[in-house]
């Protein structure tokens, strides 16, 4: 067992000697600063497009459906108040969402403003120009970012919604 545990350490501190050496070498630096900069597949920007254009038409589907859900949730939180019963930490979940979702439609807004522009891309979302594509596909993830993060990103303000009204109706169901 002592065999292969100081083996184990021989070999590590092998490897970590090779690594520090490779890394004294600056070879990738100096790559990129001869000539011209490399070449992007055209493939891969029209890919990259084709996703950001899809998360684009998902956004604004579910903004399209947000004020729909302001009301029905509103709506449910009156009459359940109008019957008795505690409702705030819907209301309080409303609020948030309510909060926050006119300045992710600016997001959205603007990403729409991006692809109806869609420099450096044809019509049908081919490349026409490299630099213009990878800059219109920058800003287009920014603003889509933007506006997922607005909504509270990972901890969004929809699923909190979410969440609380299945709780709400999961504690006041008939039984």
């Amino acid at each position: 067992m002592f065999k292969i545990n100081l083996m184990t350490r021989k070999t590590l501190f092998a490897l970590l000697v090779v690594v520090i050496a490779l890394a004294a070498f600056p070879v990738a630096g100096v790559a990129a600063m001869e000539g011209e900069p490399p070449q992007v597949d055209p493939a891969r920007l029209e890919a990259s497009y084709d996703k950001l254009v899809d998360w684009y038409n998902k956004q604004s589907e579910w903004m399209g459906k947000a004020d729909t859900t302001v009301a029905k949730t509103q709506s449910m939180i009156d009459k359940a108040t109008a019957r008795g019963l505690d409702a705030s930490a819907v209301q309080s979940a409303l609020n948030t969402f309510a909060a926050l979702y006119p300045d992710a439609r600016v997001y959205n807004q603007q990403a729409g403003a991006i692809l109806s522009t869609h420099a450096g891309f044809d019509d049908s979302g081919n490349v026409t120009d490299p630099a213009a594509a990878i800059e219109t596909l920058r800003s287009l993830q920014a603003a889509l970012k933007a506006g997922y993060d607005t909504m509270g990103g990972e901890n969004h303000a929809g699923v909190a919604l979410r969440q609380a009204v299945k709780a709400f109706l999961d504690a006041n169901r008939p039984k």
